[in-house]
């Protein structure tokens, strides 16, 4: 992980030398010769002109953020990824330090914009933020996508603050594995075991079936039982996360919710769109605050990743808040 460009407000303030300038100054002591003026009083240092212009943006940003957490009454973080990155490990320094001022067991809103990624890490990260929240009310804001493991992480919150832009994703794990000639192949885990229990069932009810048995025989059990276990993962983590989040009062039926997301007869592509109103629906049954396009409430937080959107490149993210703002550059 390379570190772009990293500040604090705390940095941003004009650092002094010496005595406040506004604090009024004891007179020499009798007898003594004044000192020089610039001795006497110290100049405070300030951001020069070019210093403020080149940071311009990131300033509006931080700005705003402070005004949305004016009327909120409370923090708001946010993690924007470019569209060639995923979450992996690394993320963990960037949320380490959007945590680090937040007070535990406060309410907290996290912004959230990512295709996807490492589900191992999602479920670090997530329970990274749970932790600090503890008891306090998370709401995770949605201005575009959260994919994939970006909706295993989403599924920790108390609730999702949503509209039309917004969307989540199925949470059927995608796996990279290189073949016998060492290309890299990406498969759906679901629909490889998909694929594997109706060849097999068909084989079942009729073992004469040649064209059922060449497709099985194409499907490798080792590789079944693997994607199983990775299945189950993504399983396990998503139950949790809701029995931890938005479930944890006792309602709702989290093993129901898991396996909606996991429908690949429901979701026929990894990358379909679930809207709000899909996530809001009887069979997924998640807790979603939707906002009106015209919202004067979304409206600001739109505004505000439009900004951050614009701040990364596709190999980069930007973890942000009203005291850091961090950009990293993700490995190609």
């Amino acid at each position: 992980m390379t570190r772009e460009q990293a500040s604090n407000s705390s940095d941003d303030d004009a650092p002094t030398v010496g005595p406040d300038p506004s604090e009024e100054v004891a007179p020499p002591p009798p007898g003594t010769d004044p000192p020089e003026l610039l001795e006497e009083v110290p100049l405070a240092l300030s951001k020069t002109p070019f210093f403020q212009a080149v940071h311009a943006l990131r300033y509006q940003r931080q700005a705003m953020i402070k005004l949305i957490e004016g009327r909120l009454n409370h923090p708001i973080i946010c993690y924007v990824s470019g569209g060639l990155c995923s979450i992996d490990r690394d993320d963990t320094i960037g949320f380490t330090d959007l945590l680090h001022n937040i007070p535990a067991g406060c309410d907290l809103d996290l912004l959230l914009h990512t295709g996807g990624g490492d589900i191992d890490a999602a479920e670090k990260l997530i329970s990274l933020v749970r932790k600090r929240v503890a008891e306090g009310r998370l709401r995770i804001i949605i201005p575009d996508f959260a994919k994939s493991a970006g909706t295993l992480m989403a599924l920790g919150a108390d609730s999702l603050v949503m509209s039309d832009t917004s969307e989540l994703g199925p949470i059927d794990p995608q796996i990279v594995l290189a073949d016998a000639d060492g290309n890299r192949i990406r498969y759906s885990v679901q629909n490889y075991l998909d694929a594997y229990k109706t060849h097999s069932d068909t084989l079942t009810a009729t073992p004469t079936n040649v064209p059922a048995q060449i497709m099985l025989n194409k499907l490798d059990p080792a590789r079944v039982k693997l994607f199983e276990s990775v299945r189950d993962r993504a399983r396990n983590i998503a139950e949790n996360q809701l029995k931890r989040g938005m479930f944890r009062d006792g309602t709702g039926n989290y093993t129901k919710t898991a396996a909606a997301l996991l429908d690949t007869t429901r979701w026929l592509t990894h990358g379909q769109m679930i809207s709000w109103e899909d996530a809001a629906d009887d069979e997924i049954g998640l807790t979603v605050e939707y906002l009106e396009p015209t919202n004067e409430e979304w409206q600001e937080y739109w505004q505000l990743y439009c900004l951050q959107r614009l701040a990364v490149g596709d190999r980069q993210k930007l973890f942000e808040s009203n005291y850091a703002s961090l950009v990293v550059d993700s490995p190609a």
